[in-house]
């Protein structure tokens, strides 16, 4: 590097000061969140290490056995490493055993310091992968908690993580004069400023998008306002549409524009296109008001509601519904309730990826304990809602380098700017929880399974998911790692329903739905037999090219009645409020 370079590097380097008092100072006044949410009880990890060297003085050898094993390798690797060095830098021997992407960098096997460093790190996460696996003396769930927990901590000490070991980040400094360290430093401030100083990793270039400019596109008017929803009615694009008319009610976690992002991928678009009255529920996004708003509210103002008002503008008896996620749970229990009234609003119900049955928590298994819903109920009692880069973070973590680590990496380490990219945009755009909402949901419904056993009270019944009997089809995600499709499988078969149709998508729990038949990409099964176990199910599903979406929509054409001139918003006795998407979506997530 030349002496004005050098110049260059240090002058970019003084900037770090001036970052850095921005950094204090965010920092200084960080709001912060329960610590308990931060990780599990301390009481784990001193049971794996009471039961560890219990193990160690019943069965010596065993363990000893191990750490000769990884002496061994650790010491052949800095011999080898001090051999290539010798001999005057060769290549040390190339490690075949990773296809792992944080060590696409060559290198990572061409120098000597980087092949020892990365050789090491995979030894390491090897024998405490090995440790955790000798580990007795621990329920199942007590050592899949410790699988878990183990595995963050191996992926958070990765050396890409780190300046010093990650050769990307070095190699980008020098070329960049340091200027990518700024950068990145930048970057790393304006994200804990925007955050109130929790950190939460910009996925997505927010200046390249704005709700009804390039995103959220579709038209229509907002016909109806309360205090928890915004209805939406699109303008139909054909001139005549069914007689039935279909409401979406997509997840309150997350915002609608899931299933309208770009033209080329709205399944709201799709389905005007296809000839429906369609209706879809923007939510409010819950802050501090909301602490007594629960799941019953949620039914009585947001699915009851929006089925009435439906209904009188359609001047139809019975509407279509599909719910998404936590709205297709939300559904099942609304479905049980009309049952028992015997209120047959609801001519059919779409699910996708939607549990009832909660009795496998999955993946989310290590964080639906009571420690980590303390942390929560003492969360939501100091604010008044769950705020949402809470669930976003726990999220993440569940694909923490892909979700978490290779984007900061990019962001604070490179010094990029987070990609345009529509789906990134939205997944950063979170919703609050409500507070009551949030533990019955966590302890009735996750923890307590209630809906599936024995019954989950409200309105002051029972509801059962033996109750939901209408016409009905679930969609689900071979992949998905949010809502597994055994376990949707799991509660669609205890639904009373005599007309079931089950659907497994290729991909996850948003790239399975949002799988226009334009794209071609992922693939379905389909198997009529729901009286098989899940394994025996797919084993006999017959597997069809290209999207779900017009298997869905011929089956909701036989139950949505004959053809009628199409409904225009604002043509009936409620009136357009302001255009789609509405003013609800634009409210960001409070902290």
């Amino acid at each position: 590097m030349s002496g004005e370079a050098l110049e260059r590097l240090s002058e970019n380097l003084t900037k770090v000061e001036a970052l850095s008092q921005r950094l204090i100072d965010v920092m200084s006044n960080k709001k912060g969140h329960n610590a308990a949410l931060n990780g599990p009880d301390q009481e784990l990890f001193s049971k794996a290490a009471t039961a560890y060297w219990a193990e160690a003085v019943e069965n010596p050898a065993k363990i000893l056995e191990h750490q000769l094993a990884f002496w061994a390798q650790s010491v052949t690797q800095f011999v080898q490493v001090q051999q290539s060095l010798t001999r005057g830098g060769s290549e040390p021997e190339k490690d075949e055993s990773t296809k792992d992407q944080r060590f696409a960098n060559p290198m990572w096997d061409t120098n000597p310091y980087f092949n020892l460093v990365k050789r090491q790190y995979l030894v390491n996460s090897q024998a405490i992968e090995q440790a955790v696996a000798d580990v007795k003396d621990l329920s199942g769930l007590e050592k899949r908690r410790l699988t878990h927990f183990s595995k963050q901590i191996v992926d958070m000490m990765a050396p890409t993580n780190f300046l010093a070991t990650n050769p990307d980040a070095l190699e980008k400094a020098v070329q960049t004069e340091g200027q990518s360290l700024i950068d990145g430093l930048e970057n790393l401030v304006t994200d804990l400023e925007a955050n109130d100083g929790e950190l939460v990793v910009r996925l997505a270039d927010e200046s390249a998008f704005e709700l009804g400019v390039n995103i959220a596109t579709t038209p229509g008017e907002v016909v109806f306002r309360n205090s928890i929803l915004e209805l939406i009615q699109y303008t139909p694009t054909t001139e005549t549409v069914h007689t039935t008319p279909l409401i979406i009610f997509p997840p309150w976690i997350n915002k609608f524009y899931i299933l309208d992002l770009k033209k080329q991928n709205s399944l709201i678009k799709w389905i005007t296109e296809q000839g429906y009255t369609l209706f879809v529920v923007s939510w409010v996004n819950p802050d501090e008001s909301s602490k007594d708003i629960g799941i019953e509210d949620y039914i009585q103002d947001g699915f009851l509601t929006a089925i009435d008002v439906v209904k009188e503008i359609s001047g139809q008896k019975q509407v279509n519904c599909v719910g998404y996620c936590i709205a297709g749970t939300t559904l099942s229990m609304t479905l049980s309730l009309l049952k028992q009234r015997g209120d047959k609003s609801i001519k059919s119900a779409t699910l996708f990826t939607a549990l009832t049955d909660f009795s496998d928590q999955g993946e989310f298994t290590p964080f639906l304990q009571d420690d980590f819903i303390d942390g929560i109920r003492a969360e939501v009692a100091e604010k008044g809602f769950l705020p949402s880069y809470i669930m976003a973070r726990t999220f993440s973590y569940l694909r923490a380098n892909d979700l978490v680590y290779a984007p900061a990496i990019r962001n604070y380490m490179l010094g990029e700017s987070p990609p345009a990219f529509d789906l990134l945009y939205w997944n950063g755009d979170g919703s609050n929880l409500p507070g009551k909402m949030a533990l019955q949901y966590l302890r009735s419904l996750c923890q307590n399974n209630e809906f599936a056993e024995g019954g989950f009270d409200l309105f002051g019944t029972t509801l059962r998911l033996s109750d939901v009997d209408v016409p009905l089809c679930a969609i689900a995600c071979e992949t998905d790692h949010i809502a597994a499709w055994k376990d949707s499988f799991r509660g669609v078969q205890q639904m009373g329903s005599k007309n079931k149709t089950f659907i497994m998508t290729q991909s996850g729990h948003i790239a399975g739905i949002v799988n226009p038949p334009s794209r071609n990409k992922y693939g379905h099964f389909t198997n009529t037999d729901m009286t098989l176990d899940a394994n025996s199910w797919q084993a006999g599903a017959k597997f069809h090219e290209g999207s779900w979406w017009p298997r869905w929509e011929k089956w909701l054409s036989k139950r949505s009645g004959k053809q009628i001139p199409a409904r225009i918003p604002g043509d009936s006795g409620y009136k357009p409020l302001c255009p789609a998407p509405g003013t609800y979506v634009s409210v960001k997530a409070n902290h």
